[in-house]
């Protein structure tokens, strides 16, 4: 089965429906994707593998996703660092850094640097809602993350990617082909452009969601809050 996509409007709207008549809090929705994209890090890059983790987080939603993430992946046992340049003046993200902290993970200021001394890369930095041009410092962030040879996973979307049409036709982001994508609640048209290994994060989503937007619900396994899912859609 091919699992359907929704597009960027259609993503903002099920967000909203979640956190209005769904009554999901955007902790809630946070902390779901956040462990989500943790236990995906888990699946594709065991710890054995290497410890450390380098997590770019940006300014909104998404980087909160990635943020999470850093806790989970502390917590399994892995040494994540994290990037996160631009911090909103907002209590969510405020409390999210907090428990990092006390955590003893270390925020850097140079990604480029921390990149030469990490195992993993989680790319936070822009999700579904992204559009328009990439600003600093993210431009070199994305360009780095393109060249390396360390494996990168990306949330909901390869930052810089249009959501409908996939990766720039030029400039930043134009090279960048992560190695895992995690689709958030469900998969966005640019998966057609993704040649990597693709899971689906969104088991908080009720039947009559999915039946009103359109989507399919995959089959998930166990405690397990991903799926994996071939090019073409079909399950792992």
């Amino acid at each position: 089965m091919a699992f359907k996509t929704i597009g960027a409007k259609a993503a903002a709207a099920l967000d909203k429906e979640l956190m209005s008549t769904g009554a999901f809090s955007l902790d809630q929705l946070m902390e779901l994707a956040g462990l989500s994209v943790s236990q995906v890090v888990y699946r594709v890059h065991p710890i054995s593998k290497g410890r450390r983790v380098l997590v770019a987080v940006g300014p909104g939603n998404n980087g909160g996703d990635g943020l999470v993430a850093a806790r989970h992946l502390r917590h399994y046992g892995y040494t994540p660092t994290v990037y996160y340049p631009k911090r909103p003046n907002n209590e969510l993200y405020q409390r999210l850094a907090k428990q990092l902290v006390d955590l003893e993970i270390p925020f850097v200021d140079d990604f480029s640097a921390a990149l030469e001394s990490t195992d993993h890369v989680v790319d936070a930095i822009f999700g579904f809602s992204f559009s328009g041009e990439v600003r600093e410092p993210f431009p070199a962030v994305i360009q780095a993350m393109a060249e390396t040879k360390i494996p990168v996973t990306s949330v909901d979307a390869p930052s810089s990617w249009n959501i409908d049409q996939g990766p720039p036709k030029s400039g930043v982001g134009s090279n960048f082909h992560p190695d895992v994508l995690v689709s958030l609640t469900a998969p966005k048209p640019l998966i057609k452009f993704f040649k990597g290994r693709h899971f689906i994060g969104g088991r908080f989503v009720t039947p009559a969601i999915a039946k009103k937007y359109d989507f399919d619900l995959p089959e998930y396994e166990g405690i397990d809050q991903i799926v994996e899912v071939g090019s073409s859609g079909q399950k792992l």
